[in-house]
């Protein structure tokens, strides 16, 4: 049955098809083409989901973009033909492979459609059919799951938190490093002595028993009296989702604590239970209601304690000028800011130094504001790929950070442009189920032979899991930095090493960085690396810098390179002073 929402993203579809085509005609990078690619076959999958629901111009859109999609494949083909002296066309790599082809792309049915059998039969020795299979240790114990599944602002990790200070050995792992940090503070405040280990940094403390880390940085060697895993519904994330899966099934804990949205409870039961583990389930609901104001918002109703809630840095700035010409002083808060720099605009609304937050979807996860109202000013954003609408789930983790017990007994909903209907719709719709985990490939993939790491990356993405409740992890960034790197004639242990550094492969300045390093490592054959400058100090070059920050930081820990660990913190903290200056001086 056709609902105002499936009309509304199969309008939105339909609209862009002329847009898309331009782009692929007129891109000429290897990457780009890559992007595209990827971008149209997402395109085509909810296409399909429409498929059967009565959609005028449904079979012309979805013959569009098909031919879209040939379109850019046939250049990926003609690419590779030119660099490997070969003949492959179209049709003969799609025909009977044509499932393969829109899951995984041309270029991947290419690579299995003339891998040798014996190919094939090392995959299936070196990786088990059942992910769970890979952690033997973990499959020995006897574990027991504690869910707290429920909305957003209800306690999940406050109560998670509060037993794991009663153990002896504990981890915590968030989604995020100013997760991590808030809680490795809180910890060591009321007395239990905690480390922090992130992608940018390792803050150890003397006679630490617990941990309090990225959830990427999990160390399964180690055995934990307890751990929590928060955020869970990021275990659907196409690019992070693997990270939450590793956890569920590898770590070695007796007492593990999930917490998240209520949508992932199918998942995480199929997997607790196909690893024959135990687990308790406790549902949360807010304490405090929503309530969706009847008007929309306006720009001259802006009241204190609003958080106004757009989708990119550019509109978070540009209301604050805005604000700020009629003397109405904001904290603000978007990807791209330090967490040191978050905290501090976090306090100065906490303080009343700030009248109002301004903020992108970062605000859905981390600390609990005292926020009175959410005004959502857009409910389309851009995910990485195409600007969408808002799911319901987002609506709901973002609408949630309104109202505080004790402060606001109410939490207020309102949005800008006439767009209140969609808002109610979103807030009283069901989300969609959490159906699957994502998975990754592990380092296994190094014994397999006869093929290049991106050959057999690429092999691995198109092989179907065997398990329904699990889904292979987009590898699209590992194949742009082995790419990046072909140049380097390195050892596939090397390559592996350099997938593990955590940067932005999208930001032009920092992959220029990232290749510096290389190119400092690999042949001038430098023992340590050069620390990143600055020249002009304003706001898009002080975060590019910080970032900077973190890559040396990270590319010298993952090649061990000797470094100034105490010039990085420094450094850091300058770098977010300066940037909070220039914020507070909006």
């Amino acid at each position: 049955m056709k609902t105002r929402a499936m009309e509304r993203n199969f309008r939105k579809i339909k609209n862009e098809a002329a847009h898309i085509e331009g782009l692929v005609k007129n891109t000429k990078s290897i990457n780009g083409l890559w992007e595209q690619e990827a971008a149209v076959r997402k395109k085509l999958k909810h296409l399909r989901e429409f498929k059967g629901q009565g959609l005028r111009d449904f079979d012309k859109v979805y013959r569009r973009y098909s031919e879209i999609l040939q379109n850019v494949s046939e250049k990926l083909i003609q690419d590779y033909n030119r660099k490997n002296k070969t003949d492959f066309t179209f049709h003969e790599i799609v025909r009977g492979n044509y499932e393969g082809y829109m899951k995984s792309g041309v270029m991947s049915v290419l690579i299995t459609h003339h891998i040798p059998k014996l190919i094939f039969k090392q995959f299936d020795e070196i990786f088990p059919e059942n992910p769970k299979d890979e952690y033997e240790e973990a499959r020995r114990l006897e574990r027991k799951f504690y869910l707290h599944l429920g909305e957003t602002n209800t306690g999940k990790t406050y109560n998670a938190m509060e037993r794991l200070k009663e153990v002896k050995k504990g981890i915590y792992l968030s989604p995020l490093r100013i997760l991590a940090l808030e809680n490795f503070e809180k910890l060591n405040r009321e007395g239990v002595k905690c480390n922090l280990i992130t992608g940018e940094e390792e803050i150890l403390v003397e006679d630490a028993s617990h941990i309090s880390c990225t959830i990427e940085k999990l160390d399964l060697r180690e055995k934990y009296d307890l751990a929590i895993i928060d955020e869970i519904q990021m275990i659907d994330d196409d690019s992070r989702g693997a990270a939450w899966s590793r956890a569920v099934l590898g770590l070695k804990c007796k007492e593990i604590h999930i917490c998240g949205a209520i949508n992932s409870r199918e998942v995480l039961q199929e997997i607790i239970e196909d690893c024959y583990d135990t687990y308790e389930i406790k549902e949360y609901k807010r304490n405090v209601p929503l309530q969706i104001e009847g008007r929309g918002f306006s720009y001259n109703d802006v009241q204190p304690g609003d958080a106004l809630v757009v989708f990119s840095k550019k509109r978070v700035l540009q209301l604050a000028y805005h604000y700020a010409d009629l003397g109405i002083k904001a904290s603000l808060i978007y990807g791209d800011l330090p967490p040191e720099v978050r905290r501090k605009q976090y306090e100065q609304f906490i303080n009343k130094e700030t009248t109002i937050l301004i903020t992108t979807d970062a605000i859905g996860m981390g600390v609990n504001l005292p926020i009175r109202r959410i005004v959502f000013m857009d409910i389309k954003k851009f995910d990485g790929e195409e600007v969408r609408y808002l799911t319901s789930q987002e609506v709901k983790q973002i609408g949630g950070r309104a109202g505080r017990k004790g402060i606001y007994e109410v939490g207020y909903l309102t949005s800008f442009g006439n767009s209140q209907s969609f808002i109610e719709d979103m807030i009283n719709s069901e989300d969609k189920v959490i159906d699957t985990g994502v998975v990754g490939p592990s380092e296994a993939i190094l014994k397999i032979k006869n093929l290049s790491l991106r050959e057999k990356l690429a092999l691995w993405s198109t092989r179907e899991e065997k398990t329904s409740f699990y889904r292979k992890m987009d590898i699209s960034e590992y194949l742009i930095v082995l790419d990046s790197i072909k140049s380097y004639k390195l050892d596939q242990n090397t390559e592996w090493q350099t997938l593990r550094i955590p940067f932005d492969v999208t930001t032009p300045e920092i992959m220029d960085q990232f290749l510096n390093y290389m190119d400092e490592l690999f042949i001038a054959k430098r023992k340590d690396i050069t620390k990143p400058r600055i020249k002009f100090k304003e706001l898009y070059e002080l975060e590019l810098y910080y970032q900077k920050i973190n890559l040396y930081y990270s590319f010298s820990k993952v090649f061990n390179l000797p470094f100034d660990e105490e010039w990085v913190y420094d450094e850091r903290l300058k770098v977010s002073e300066e940037i909070n200056d220039i914020l507070l001086g909006i």
